[in-house]
């Protein structure tokens, strides 16, 4: 079994080291990115409508609930709780579908930068050190390529076909969505409920990210990370509970990641949702977690 609270599919060894890399070009992320950035800049104005938006905010919030909170984040790289393998193979497609990348290309950039925020040090890009605009600049259209990388063993899920299927065909999964929108609202649609959602959900991925690593309310301090994480209050609700970062950096393994009176948290509402119907079981919150010798209480707090 699994330490909850360490960094699963990560194999680091005594050379691998998170502080020194380049920064480079990313030219498949960076055309995918920007070309979901200007449709949605230059058609989204002009293909406004009443149905159109409402198509934005529930594909949006499906695709961040189901698949990037739920599936990807707390069930394939943190193992927070244990579902039937049909049901883990639909939440990954709709992570998928959130249109950030392929399931293995999440998991492995997620505990890299899990694995290095808990060193000493770590390169500016793995910890959000750099200013706004160039953050913005390296995390969405450049990769780093670290001198002395760890590897990464996905185990069971990187072995599973259907997942590996996912990873090779990321964007595609986009092709009958939009045929689909297309045929029930044109391509208003189609550019609301597939290129916007795209850019919001890639671009709000970044920016909370960006201050969750930088700024905000604290309850926790894990003493022995370089990288201390922070809450983003105004974001708890869009981001299904994902925006409390710092209960999250306290419990990585925890299917509650709003833990206090106010800290709404729907992914796992969801979790607890999928539990009573028999469909969820093992689930994972700070209570049942073993102690952590390193997590302390935030000044104030």
């Amino acid at each position: 079994m699994h330490d909850p609270h360490e960094v699963h599919r990560l194999v680091p060894d005594s050379l691998a080291d998170p502080r020194f890399g380049v920064v480079r070009w990313d030219p498949v992320h960076s055309i995918w990115n920007g070309g979901m950035m200007v449709v949605t800049l230059v058609f989204a104005p002009l293909t406004a409508s009443p149905a159109a938006i409402a198509v934005f905010i529930v594909t949006t919030g499906a695709g961040l609930l189901l698949g990037h909170s739920v599936g990807f984040h707390r069930r394939m790289i943190h193992d927070s709780f244990e579902c039937p393998l049909w049901l883990e193979r639909l939440l990954s497609w709709f992570g998928t579908t959130v249109g950030m990348s392929g399931p293995f290309w999440m998991m492995r950039t997620h505990d890299l930068r899990d694995w290095a925020q808990r060193q000493s040090d770590c390169h500016p890009y793995l910890s959000h050190r750099r200013p706004m605009p160039i953050d913005a600049l390296w995390q969405l259209h450049c990769r780093l390529v670290l001198d002395h990388p760890p590897r990464f063993d996905l185990g069971r899920i990187g072995k599973d076909r259907f997942h590996r299927l996912l990873e090779a065909s990321w964007m595609a999964q986009q092709l009958p969505i939009a045929a689909l929108l297309w045929l029930a609202g044109g391509w208003s649609f189609v550019v609301w409920g597939v290129s916007a959602r795209v850019f919001a959900s890639v671009h709000g991925h970044w920016l909370i990210g960006h201050l969750a690593h930088r700024r905000g309310p604290q309850h926790w301090i894990v003493s022995d990370a370089g990288v201390q994480a922070h809450d983003v209050p105004w974001a708890g609700l869009i981001t299904m509970g994902e925006a409390w970062h710092n209960n999250h950096h306290a419990f990585p393994g925890s299917a509650r990641i709003g833990l206090y009176p106010g800290q709404s948290d729907w992914g796992y509402v969801f979790i607890k949702l999928l539990e009573r119907i028999g469909l969820a079981s093992n689930i994972r919150t700070p209570d049942v977690l073993p102690p952590r010798p390193s997590l302390r209480l935030a000044p104030g707090s």
